[in-house]
């Protein structure tokens, strides 16, 4: 019989894995489905891309030879199923033949069988021996995360829990936990939408590690702050929420018609404008800006497990690029004495301290260390220099963090 599940599951992987495109992109792409099996399909496709080299490493035995490339996303689905998500052997086992025949597989659909067949007998203790971490993170980023690289990957084992951010004097829904940084924990999987309050806009989702640039910038009532690449608008919305001017720039208008929407629930208020912040210009000197810049997300990958298969070495210099056009053009919207917030969700240093270093060796802007009191229960992720750097392995115990690098600076008299 066909599964939706499954088959919308194998069409999520192929999409990252054979086109690179983003897992989220892809889920928007599926047809209709009913949305347990969606979010079922998301789950499992996800779960299968988080632990990727692991699966590879345990059917490898059980395979002759190289199988074509959809037959090894049947194979994969199937063992993530079994050894991942606990889906019994018999029905993990039939749907991924099922899928095998839906797919245009027919022949290797007594390969798929035997192949998973043999998985299940082994069960669990067929991860046994196996370096998980170490398998299912690539290379390049193993050597860059350096001595904290086995526990930021074993970090990434792990589905991340759902954080909130909340309205000023909203109550938090039931089931949660208070983070000492303000944000609301909840557990992997919530249902945000689900949550009472959600469509009275009490709240909204945001990791306490991407909360944390726009307290670090601390605006005031009234003043004026300028959101730069501010799509989907969590930390705009943090901004207006505590009463600043807020401007919010996104080139993307599919993205910034989505941070309208997502002020209109919140019932808050900005001034929009479509536009490249790099090349954005206005007569109006901020007091504030915030420039949480496009990077390479290696600090989400709990989030987005589909990163570590979309992003190579290479992009870092480009990226790197595009950030230090945007930190120009941030400190030019800055009036002097203004602060600026620079964030990025990248744990690569080229993305994070080194541009920050070279701004501030171009730039007229000093940097504003972070002070322990600002990031309570964070005061081991400040760095040497005043920066803020979070990484996954951090409130292990509570869930982990997003990995973030996160500095202020101040314009100084040219």
């Amino acid at each position: 019989m066909a599964d939706p599940t499954r088959e919308a599951a194998f069409d999520l992987i192929a999409a990252v894995l054979d086109r690179h495109r983003s897992l989220e992109d892809a889920l928007d792409a599926l047809p209709q489905l009913e949305p347990r099996d969606r979010a079922a399909a998301h789950r499992l496709a996800a779960g299968t891309l988080r632990r990727l080299g692991t699966l590879d490493a345990v059917l490898e035995p059980f395979l002759r030879k190289a199988p074509p490339i959809p037959v090894r996303h049947v194979l994969r689905l199937g063992a993530a199923g079994l050894l991942l998500l606990a889906t019994p052997a018999h029905a993990a086992v039939a749907t991924s033949v099922a899928l095998a025949h839906a797919r245009g597989l027919a022949p290797f659909a007594g390969l798929v069988n035997a192949v998973l067949r043999r998985v299940a007998e082994d069960g669990p203790a067929a991860l046994d021996g196996l370096d998980g971490p170490r398998l299912d993170t690539p290379g390049w980023l193993w050597t860059a995360w350096g001595a904290d690289a086995r526990a930021i990957a074993e970090a990434h084992q792990h589905e991340a829990p759902l954080d909130l951010t909340l309205a000023p004097g909203a109550a938090p829904p039931p089931g949660g936990e208070a983070l000492p940084t303000g944000s609301w924990r909840y557990p992997a999987g919530t249902r945000v939408t689900e949550l009472p309050g959600y469509a009275e806009g009490a709240f909204w989702v945001q990791d306490a590690a991407a909360a944390l640039p726009a307290r670090l910038l601390a605006v005031r009532p009234g003043e004026t702050a300028a959101d730069l690449c501010a799509a989907p608008g969590g930390k705009a919305a943090q901004l207006a929420a505590a009463g600043a001017r807020v401007t919010a720039v996104e080139r993307d208008p599919a993205r910034l018609e989505r941070l309208r929407d997502n002020f209109t629930r919140l019932r808050l208020a900005a001034d929009f404008v479509t536009a490249d912040a790099a090349i954005w210009r206005t007569l109006e000197l901020f007091d504030a800006v915030l420039l949480d810049a496009p990077c390479s997300a290696t600090g989400t990958i709990r989030r987005h497990p589909d990163m570590p298969h979309l992003k190579r070495q290479r992009d870092i210099v480009a990226l790197a690029a595009q950030q230090d056009r945007l930190l120009d053009a941030a400190g030019a919207l800055l009036r002097p004495g203004g602060r600026l917030v620079y964030a990025v969700c990248s744990l690569q240093p080229e993305e994070g301290p080194h541009r920050v270093a070279a701004a501030l060796a171009r730039l007229p802007l000093r940097l504003d260390p972070v002070c322990p009191e600002e990031v309570p229960g964070l005061a081991d992720a400040i760095t040497a220099e005043g920066g803020l750097r979070t990484t996954p392995a951090q409130w292990s115990a509570r869930g982990g963090l997003d990995g973030f690098y996160v500095a202020r600076l101040i314009r100084v008299a040219a």
